[in-house]
C-alpha cells in the first residue's frame, strides 16, 4: 500500500523470475510527501488508472519495455480498449525490492544490491523536465546557462528548456534528494545510468507528443525502472496527473493545484512540513512527520468536487474519449482557476 494506491501480490518474484501483481488505484491523494491527506477525490483512482494504462499501451506501441500487463475488469486482465467502464486495477509484473538499511545516519545501498541479484527495482527516480516553473528546485542547483538558457539570472516566470533535462533522485530514502551523476551511478548498481537516461527521454518524448495532440503542455515527470536478467523496464505508473505535471491553456492540470491551494490557504502547515524535513536532514533521523505539530485541514466540499471534475475532464481530453461524465476540459480548467 502507498498513500494513493494499494498493491496486491498474486505471484511472488524470485531471485531469477518476475512475479505478478496488481495496482489498485484509490481516491486518496498526497502532497508534500505527507502521505494520505484528509479527503478523497471521487473518481481520481479510476482516472489515474485509465491514463496510466493508456500511456503504457502507447509505450508498448513505441517499443519501450514496461512491466504493464493490462487492466482488470470483472476479474479478467484486458487491454484498455476492451473495457466497458473506467478500470481501477492494473496488472503488472513484479520484481524484488530488498530492504534498504539505514545505519549510523547513512543508507546502505551495497546491502540492497547484495540482496537484489539480477531481479530488482532500481532505487532511483529518473526525473525529466521540459520547463522550469517559478519555485522549481532546479533553479537552486544551477544557473540558466547550465541548461542552455540565455539569461544571467532566473526570470520571475516559467520558462521552457531548449532540450529536456534528466536528473536522478533517491527512491527509498525517507526524504528524496537529488544526486550527482556519479552518486546515481553508484546507487543504480549494475544498471547503466545512460540506459536509464535514454529511457526517460524516450518516455518524455512520447508523452509530450501525446499531450500536445490533446492541447496539453507536458512540463515534467519521472519514471521508475526495474532490472531483470539484463533488461531494464519502465515500472510503477507513467504519465498521470499525479506522476507528471501537465497544464492546459496555462492552468495546471495536476495535483500541483492542491499544492498551491495549501500554500495559499494553510501556509503554516506547509512551512511546518518544510521545517520538519529540514530538521530531519540535519539530525540524520529519517522520520519527520511525527515532528510536525500541524495537521493539514480538510478541503471544502466544493473544491473536492472541482478537483474531481478536473481529473475526469483532463483524462477524457488526454485520451480523447469520454470515459467519464464530466465537464469539457475548458470548463473544468475555468472552474479550477477560481480555487
Amino acid at each position: 500500500m502507498t498513500s494513493v494506491k494499494d498493491f496486491r501480490v498474486e505471484e511472488e518474484p524470485t531471485a531469477t523470475d518476475l512475479g505478478r501483481g496488481r495496482f489498485v488505484f484509490t481516491d486518496r491523494y498526497s502532497v508534500f510527501d505527507w502521505g494520505e491527506m484528509p479527503d478523497h477525490i471521487p473518481n481520481k483512482g479510476a482516472s489515474l488508472c485509465l491514463m496510466g494504462a493508456y500511456n503504457f499501451e502507447l509505450l508498448d506501441v513505441n517499443h519501450v519495455p514496461t512491466h504493464y500487463l493490462g487492466v482488470v475488469e470483472d476479474g479478467e486482465v484486458k487491454e484498455l480498449g476492451e473495457c466497458e467502464s473506467p478500470p481501477t486495477e492494473m496488472a503488472i509484473e513484479l520484481t524484488q525490492v530488498p530492504d534498504l538499511p539505514h545505519v549510523d545516519g547513512a543508507y546502505d545501498y551495497d546491502a540492497y544490491h547484495d540482496a537484489a541479484g539480477d531481479n530488482f527495482l532500481i532505487p532511483l527516480e529518473i526525473v525529466f523536465r521540459n520547463t522550469v516553473p517559478v519555485g522549481s528546485s532546479l533553479r537552486k542547483r544551477g544557473t540558466p546557462a547550465d541548461y542552455g538558457l540565455e539569461y544571467e539570472e532566473w526570470p520571475d516566470e516559467p520558462i521552457s528548456l531548449p532540450t529536456p533535462v534528466v536528473e536522478f533522485s533517491t527512491k527509498y530514502e525517507e526524504q528524496d534528494r537529488y544526486l550527482s551523476r556519479e552518486e546515481a551511478d553508484e546507487i543504480a548498481g549494475k544498471v547503466d545510468i545512460d540506459r536509464l537516461e535514454e529511457l526517460a527521454l524516450a518516455v518524455n518524448h512520447i508523452l509530450t507528443d501525446r499531450a500536445a495532440k490533446s492541447g496539453f503542455s507536458h512540463e515534467d515527470g519521472k519514471i521508475e525502472c526495474l532490472y531483470h536478467d539484463g533488461t531494464v523496464k519502465v515500472g510503477d505508473v507513467v504519465g498521470t496527473f499525479d506522476e507528471n505535471r501537465f497544464s492546459y491553456d496555462g492552468q495546471q492540470v495536476s495535483k500541483e493545484v492542491v499544492r498551491q491551494y495549501y500554500k495559499r490557504v494553510q501556509p503554516e502547515w506547509v512551512d511546518a512540513v518544510k521545517a520538519a524535513k529540514k530538521e530531519a536532514l540535519e539530525t540524520g533521523e529519517p522520520e519527520w512527520r511525527g515532528e510536525c505539530d500541524i495537521e493539514p485541514e480538510h478541503l471544502p466540499d466544493e473544491i473536492v468536487d472541482t478537483l474531481a471534475d478536473l481529473y475526469c475532464a483532463g483524462t477524457n481530453a488526454y485520451v480523447q474519449y469520454d470515459w467519464f461524465d464530466a465537464p469539457d476540459i475548458e470548463a473544468a480548467v475555468a472552474a479550477v482557476q477560481d480555487i
